[in-house]
């Protein structure tokens, strides 16, 4: 068997070519360079797709088949040890997440796992020393590239390092599963593989890498590759011994492998299968037998690279990764006018969160506003605070502190507007006030300022009705909380101008959010479609059905939390409000329960309490004014009428001109609510589940999409 060309008896590279024909390959090149101190030649392979750093470089199957290339070269000069990196910025990026949804058949997949793991054994078992120069970003399989050499070197200033493939609902399938806990300890793997994929997504600095033992040493960066053969130098020549910790594979490993499950649990209740693979294969790597353990993640991978989990979770990255960068219907970008000072008008706990992203990711004069002095300088003074947790975390200088602090203010006279470009309204939600606080401001501002509101249900074009520049008024709908959800529903009113609107996505964009056009209707996305899902919840409960069995009914979809603890963390108040608006707009769809009403009058929080172990019951109080009924539904019930709700609204919606297309509605639950990326948004998990066609008679989406078996 030819190696690199052929894996088995059935399929070759050109049958991979044939289906991944859009692969940007990443070519590997080997250079045979003399070191100063070592007597035999030293290989180096840079890595590099031939794009910008706009494009990382990815490993699809001509790019494995490119380095096993490089590999052969450098062998053949038999060297004193051999060095990976990459090009300038990028290390490399991991599997070509494009191509792999593009394959059809399991033995691709297949080839795609175990031809990853032949050729990174190679530098495992390498009878010369290797080394990973990680120069930069190194995500996935890159960063399980680096795993797989012998010593690893990383630049100060590298970017990000990290596993994110849990997020995706897949697992560290090309050795990270096996090499990492075996590296750093299988707690420290769980942190980087489990906890901090599934958590947004989290990533590690260079110094972070470090700290943890995934790379040896950290360089900086101005003479980097300079610095990085002097020290793999030093190594070859006995000089400089690694020193790698003892791992405990005993209570320590049985504590790792329990938190790692309780993770993937909590966070996905088993409705992906990628995660629970890299719990699975933790346990194994306790072994520390690397034929076993990539055996198993080479089989593992193969099943998961075909599950309609996976095709989802590639929907849902295409759509975070490219369709958010090129928002439908947004206008010419050249129309944004220039934005050099923000006025909040409002100091609550949203206000102040704005003023705080406003003045980090802006760097403008922030002015704050609000009824009385006291509510001004909380708000500043939450802002200023923040600060100092930024400064004190050592992610911001103390130069930067004291600026950000200063161009924060507030004011009771809304003149301190006059110079502003951009001023936000994020108060009460009541129309009048809105409305109001909006004529006031047109007496202080420019006829070019926008005029921005953060409602989360209320009309942009009845807010701007009265005004005598309705053209500047937009819907500006930010998630809570605003440091960590991504969205943000930017609103055209009626009479909204595309100057307005192209400022608004020219402004989001520099908050580094990810912006989508929504008409004026009613709580607009994602308020609307959450709404009416809970309704049917609660309605449920209303009905008679017992709160635990109506709150676990969704559970099967590994949602991030439960309907009734959804409602809690909007508060009851909110919720209720955002159901009463949406039922005077369609009140043959939207219902208002009467023991919301009776939660809001009595201050209840929330429906659960939970006792100091943790354990989970309702409120006994709540439960002595709900009124119930007699009919008890089960949990396949509630969640068949919940999911056909979903299905009727979003087909409304589209049908509506809400967003311009289904892929707006997935992007906006998975950026906005939370929605988990193996689920691939709202629209295809329908289409999925067959629910599309049996409420609306027809598909969302193209058969095909997000799922191999569509």
């Amino acid at each position: 068997m030819e190696r690199g060309r052929q894996v088995s008896s059935t399929l070759s590279i050109e049958d991979l070519k044939a289906a991944m024909p859009d692969e940007v390959v990443t070519h590997a090149f080997t250079r045979i360079i003399r070191v100063p101190g070592l007597d035999g030649p030293f290989a180096l392979i840079t890595i590099d797709n031939g794009h910008d750093h706009t494009r990382p470089s990815t490993l699809g199957p001509q790019s494995l088949i490119s380095l096993d290339e490089a590999l052969d070269t450098a062998f053949a000069a038999e060297p004193a040890a051999i060095a990976v990196t990459g090009k300038p910025f990028v290390f490399a990026a991991g599997a070509d997440l494009s191509g792999i949804g593009k394959l059809t058949s399991r033995d691709q997949a297949d080839w795609i796992a175990a031809t990853g793991h032949r050729v990174f054994r190679r530098l495992i078992d390498s009878p010369v020393p290797t080394f990973a120069f990680v120069n930069g970003a190194a995500l996935g399989g890159g960063l399980e590239l680096a795993l797989s050499c012998q010593y690893r070197t990383i630049a100060s200033n590298a970017g990000v390092i990290a596993l994110p493939e849990t997020f995706l609902g897949l697992f560290p399938g090309w050795g990270g599963t096996q090499l990492l806990p075996n590296l750093i300890g299988p707690d420290a793997a769980v942190t980087v593989m489990v906890e901090n994929s599934l958590n947004q997504n989290r990533m590690l600095k260079p110094a972070q890498a470090a700290k943890l033992g995934i790379v040896d040493v950290l360089l900086e960066s101005a003479d980097y590759l300079e610095r990085s053969l002097d020290w793999a130098a030093a190594v070859v020549r006995g000089e400089i011994t690694v020193e790698r910790p003892e791992i405990d594979r005993g209570a320590g490993w049985d504590a790792a492998v329990a938190r790692a499950q309780a993770l993937v649990t909590g966070k996905t209740q088993g409705a992906a299968p990628g995660p629970q693979h890299a719990v699975d294969l933790l346990e194994l790597a306790r072994e520390n037998n690397l034929d076993v353990g990539f055996a198993a993640e080479t089989e593992a991978l193969a099943d998961v690279l075909m599950s309609d989990e996976t095709r989802a979770g590639l929907y849902s990255f295409d759509l975070v990764q490219r369709r958010v960068k090129r928002p439908a219907g947004a206008p010419d970008k050249g129309l944004a006018r220039t934005v050099g000072k923000v006025g909040v008008v409002g100091a609550g706990l949203m206000a102040s969160q704005l003023a705080l992203l406003f003045v980090r990711r802006l760097k403008v004069p922030v002015v704050l506003t609000d009824i009385d002095q006291a509510r001004i300088d909380k708000g500043v003074g939450y802002v200023h605070a923040e600060v100092d947790k930024l400064l004190g975390k050592g992610r911001i200088s103390p130069d930067e502190a004291n600026r950000l602090k200063e161009l924060v203010t507030g004011s009771l006279d809304k003149a301190a507007f006059s110079d502003a470009d951009f001023v936000i309204e994020a108060v009460f939600e009541e129309l009048s006030l809105k409305q109001q606080i909006f004529a006031e401001l047109e007496e202080h501002v420019s006829p070019e300022a926008i005029l921005a509101t953060n409602t989360s249900s209320l009309s942009i074009t009845e807010m701007a009705a009265k005004l005598q520049h309705p053209e500047r008024v937009v819907g500006f709908h930010f998630f809570n909380p605003v440091a960590v959800l991504p969205l943000l529903e930017i609103v055209r009113g009626e009479r909204t101008d595309d100057a307005a609107l192209a400022t608004a996505f020219a402004t989001g964009k520099n908050l580094k959010k990810s912006c989508v056009l929504v008409k004026d209707a009613p709580a607009f996305v994602v308020n609307r479609l959450l709404t009416r899902f809970l309704g049917e919840v609660i309605r449920a409960i209303d009905e008679g059905t017992p709160f635990d069995v109506a709150d676990r009914a969704l559970a099967p979809l590994g949602l991030p939390m439960s309907p009734l603890v959804l409602v809690q963390l909007v508060g009851p108040a909110v919720a209720t409000h955002v159901a009463e608006t949406l039922h005077e707009a369609f009140p043959e769809r939207f219902g208002v329960s009467e023991n919301m009403r009776r939660l809001v009058a009595a201050g209840k929080p929330a429906v659960w309490t939970w006792d100091e172990q943790g354990n989970q019951r309702i409120d006994p109080e709540v439960a002595e004014l709900w009124q119930q009924g007699s009919t008890v539904l089960t949990e396949e019930d509630v969640r068949r009428r919940a999911l056909s709700a979903l299905a009727e609204e979003s087909a409304i919606m589209l049908d509506e001109g809400v967003v311009a297309e289904a892929q707006d509605l997935d992007l906006c639950m998975i950026l906005g609510a939370g929605w988990p990326f193996w689920l691939g948004g709202i629209t295809p998990y329908l289409d999925r589940a067959g629910i599309s066609e049996q409420v609306n008679e027809r598909r969302f989406l193209a058969p095909g999409v997000a799922s191999p078996s569509s």
